[in-house]
Parts: C-alpha cells; sequence; structure tokens
C-alpha cells in the first residue's frame, strides 16, 4: 500500500491537503510531490470543489528537500530532474489555492508556498530560502516571484543571506497575507476559503487568476484590452446574471461550478 504522504480532506467545497512527513518537517520527495500534484489535478477538475487549502502535519509546513535523498547529488543529471509534471503545477490550477504555513518553510518548502495564491501565517511561521547554503542556486522560479512578493532589493537580501524570517517580518514585506493572532491558522485560511467558495463566481476566479498570470508578462495597455474582451465573455455567461440577482435579492449566489479545463476559456 502507498504510504499517505499528503492527506485529503474535503470540508464541504473547500479541500484540505496536508503535508505528511511530521517527523521530517514534512521535507520533499518525489513522491510526496507526485501524491500532492495528483490531488491538485483532480480537485481542479472536480466541481464539488471550489477552493483548496494545503498545510504541514505537526510543527512545519515543509522544510524544503529532503537532504537524505541527495547524498549522491554530484551524481546527478539531467534526465535526473525530470518529472511527471513541471515542479510549478500548481500555479497552473485554476481555483484559489490557499497556503496554511503552520511552520517553518524553507527552500522548496518556501517555493512551495509562493506558488499558493494566498499564504496565511501564525506566529509559528519561518520563512528561509536556504539555498545558497546548501551550495544551490535560486530554484524553480524563486528569483521571479520573490521580487515581485517583496521588492528586488528585499529579494536580494533573502536570496544571499539565506537568513530565517519570522512571522513579524514575513508580513511586513509581504511572504504572508494574513497573520492570524490568538486562533488556529489553519481554521482561518479555511474559513477564508469558505468564503470564497460561497460567494465568488468560480468561472471568475479562474479568469483572474489567468488574467494575473498573463499581465505579469505585458504592458498595462495590454491588460486593458484584453479585460475587455474577457468582460464581453462575462457578460454572455450566466455568472453576472446570477451575481447582480443575488445581490439584488439579498440572497448567496448559486453559481455553476468550473467548467471541465478543456472548455474553459483562456486568456
Amino acid at each position: 500500500m502507498t504510504e499517505e504522504l499528503v492527506l485529503s480532506e474535503q470540508r464541504g467545497a473547500v479541500l484540505v491537503l496536508t503535508f505528511n512527513r511530521p517527523r521530517v518537517l514534512n521535507a520533499w520527495t518525489n513522491e510526496l510531490e507526485d501524491q500532492y500534484y495528483d490531488l491538485l489535478a483532480a480537485a481542479d477538475e472536480d466541481p464539488s470543489v471550489r477552493a483548496i487549502v494545503v498545510t504541514g502535519s505537526g510543527r512545519g509546513f515543509c522544510s524544503g528537500a529532503d537532504l537524505g535523498n541527495l547524498k549522491n547529488v554530484g551524481d546527478v543529471s539531467e534526465s535526473d530532474l525530470v518529472r511527471p509534471r513541471d515542479r510549478d503545477f500548481p500555479t497552473t490550477v485554476r481555483k484559489p489555492l490557499i497556503a496554511a504555513v503552520n511552520g517553518v518553510a524553507a527552500g522548496l518548502g518556501m517555493v512551495e508556498a509562493l506558488y499558493c495564491d494566498v499564504r496565511f501565517g501564525s506566529s509559528a511561521t519561518r520563512f528561509t530560502t536556504a539555498f545558497a547554503r546548501r551550495g544551490l542556486i535560486a530554484e524553480y522560479g524563486i528569483s521571479w516571484m520573490l521580487p515581485r512578493l517583496v521588492g528586488h532589493s528585499r529579494a536580494v537580501d533573502l536570496l544571499l543571506s539565506s537568513r530565517m524570517v519570522d512571522a513579524d517580518e514575513a508580513y511586513r514585506i509581504g511572504l504572508i497575507d494574513h497573520l492570524v493572532s490568538g486562533g488556529d491558522v489553519l481554521d482561518a485560511a479555511i474559513a477564508y476559503a469558505e468564503d470564497i467558495a460561497a460567494n465568488c463566481s468560480p468561472t471568475s476566479l479562474s479568469v483572474i487568476k489567468s488574467q494575473m498570470s498573463a499581465d505579469a508578462h505585458s504592458t498595462f495597455t495590454d491588460s486593458a484590452r484584453r479585460a475587455e474582451s474577457l468582460m464581453l465573455n462575462a457578460f454572455h455567461g450566466p455568472d453576472v446574471v446570477e451575481g447582480v440577482n443575488s445581490h439584488l435579492e439579498h440572497r448567496a449566489p448559486n453559481f455553476p461550478s468550473l467548467s471541465v479545463r478543456s472548455s474553459h476559456v483562456s486568456v
């Protein structure tokens, strides 16, 4: 039987995925990655799932790559780095991906937290890029993501020093979006996800995520023109009608589930 390296629990329209190697602070392995990405792919196509929360079991979110598996790292070839899915696969998920960073997020664990759309943290939350202290480079797109979150100079600081960033600093510079005090970080992230699932159009969320991704590489003019076309598409769909009517009728909206990816409108 395959070890359950990622726990999956559906709470209404919210799917909670938990990295499950607590004895090693949920250190990352290829097997954990495969299970996690399989669960994300299934959730992306499951109409009953409207938001996803990701966390770690025990005291940590993810301590990075399992160094025990890197003893022969000097013999790694290019083909050894090829994976069934690209490492940035979480960024392609159409549904909101919310991280409940319950402890340390280091190296690849920090990257996985940054791949999420929104991050919640608590006083126990810690971040470190770690790469320079392991003789590595800025991996998996973090040198692109980090400056856009915290600014160029801060990103250089965090990447070159690999120092540990505590929760207060992480919140102040934008590594986490919500700092939870006096409560459970997972509960807070789930409550946020439940609100999105209950009140936001799944199609709107998917298109907005695609817009954010595309606009990171385009000009304001291109973004505005693309939005005009997408707005016309929205007006011709059922979600705008439901969104307006539910507001006017003072009731919760009943938006249709997201269509399967093959027929989904892209930007």
